[in-house]
């Protein structure tokens, strides 16, 4: 996303100084010398940041702050004030000004509101991004995430083998999602409306495989690690498949195809008649543009889970992330996106810590949520949060927070 900013004052001369130092700074800068100009450059998709002055002739930087909030609630305005003008920048705040500066500012204090705003529009526009995703498109669309070429085939074979409505393997590592790929298969089917079962290969036995056929009947049932199906179940599921009404059978295997191949203890009639359409889930190794997408939508669920606002996930974060191999994939990314959203660092688990200790970290993350949402407001944040403003106080020096560092 471009670092992008709608600067607007009236006065020539330090608009151009704020433009100098925005540009030598690597911001893409439009400028404006009016409410009028600025208006027509406020859209719900502008990714960027306003930095306004509130004192202007004919509508001021409070109009246009009101008009920006209208258009984009989410947008960052900061506003710039009068040296001394403390209850204009109040006023300011209460009507949902990201920050406020005083003229003259420090080149640095400057940079750093921008920066910190720009990274809140950042992470809104990113929210947005995935819960479109969620929202539109088919469940291959809704459920696979990812943008790689590797994941659009993913996607492209799963509604290839839905609308063929046959038996399917799907080959993939372990953690890499063979049951969520089978989910997709089945919901784009045209068996969606029936059941959809999953069991686990290795403990079924001849009586209970058709417990679980007369269960997925009309439907689709889920095979997971069917290469440890047990012989004599594997003989009583390929008689069953000619049974009229029998469901789709979907295998899903950490194993090769060459494993099936190559003859072992898997009959060879039922994995020719199951590997009728193949899917093959790709690892996070094979596609680390998708690692972003996947972290954000992960750690957005782990906050929903934990009662939490998401924490931001910053551009170092994800430069971290896709330095790795994951070779426990999806799975190992979901647990480090809870670590993450919990407070946890990368070098320790919750198991590692007591309860205590762990409900500390939910608690200093509230709190900084809080913080970052009202930028640095303590009252309303102890508001947001239910707490006496003494004891949300106690609990920001028991936790070494700042809340003036949120501002």
């Amino acid at each position: 996303m471009s670092k992008s900013v709608l600067l607007v004052d009236d006065d020539r001369a330090v608009r151009d100084a704020l433009a100098q130092t925005l540009m030598l700074d690597g911001y893409d800068v439009t400028l404006a010398a009016s409410y009028i100009e600025a208006k027509d450059h406020i859209t719900p998709d502008f990714g960027g940041v306003i930095v306004s002055d509130i004192r202007m002739p004919g509508k001021d930087g409070f109009d246009l702050l009101a008009f920006a909030r209208g258009v984009d609630a989410d947008l960052p305005v900061v506003l710039l004030t009068g040296e001394g003008d403390i209850p204009m920048a109040v006023r300011g705040l209460q009507a949902g000004a990201f920050n406020f500066l005083e003229k003259p500012c420090e080149t640095q204090d400057f940079l750093s509101v921008v920066e910190n705003a720009l990274r809140s529009r950042r992470m809104v526009m990113e929210n947005r991004v995935l819960k479109q995703k969620l929202e539109q498109g088919d469940a291959a669309s809704r459920l696979l995430f990812g943008t790689s070429d590797l994941a659009e085939g993913l996607r492209a074979q799963a509604r290839k083998t839905a609308k063929a409505g046959t038996n399917a393997m799907i080959f993939g590592a372990p953690g890499s999602g063979n049951f969520k790929v089978a989910e997709v298969v089945h919901l784009l089917s045209d068996a969606s409306s029936a059941a959809f079962e999953k069991r686990t290969a290795a403990g079924l036995t001849p009586e209970t495989l058709s417990e679980a056929l007369k269960t997925a009947e009309g439907g689709t049932l889920f095979l997971d690690e069917i290469s440890t199906l047990p012989q004599d179940v594997q003989f009583a599921l390929n008689d069953a498949l000619d049974a009229p009404n029998a469901p789709t059978i979907i295998g899903g295997t950490y194993e090769s195809p060459e494993f099936f191949h190559e003859g072992g203890n898997f009959n060879s009639d039922l994995f020719y008649r199951l590997n009728v359409m193949t899917l093959r889930v790709p690892s996070l190794k094979e596609r680390p543009e998708d690692i972003p997408d996947l972290f954000r939508h992960y750690v957005n669920i782990a906050a929903e889970q934990a009662g939490t606002p998401a924490p931001e996930v910053t551009p170092e974060t994800i430069s971290t992330l896709m330095a790795q191999d994951w070779p426990g994939n999806a799975r190992a990314l979901m647990n480090a996106a809870m670590r993450f959203t919990l407070g946890v660092s990368d070098g320790e688990s919750g198991e590692d810590l007591g309860l205590a200790e762990q409900l500390a970290r939910v608690e200093r993350s509230l709190l900084t949520d809080a913080l970052k949402r009202f930028r640095g407001n303590a009252t309303e944040a102890a508001k947001a949060l239910k707490l006496p403003r003494k004891t949300f106080y106690d609990k920001l020096t028991r936790h070494e927070i700042r809340a003036e560092l949120y501002r």
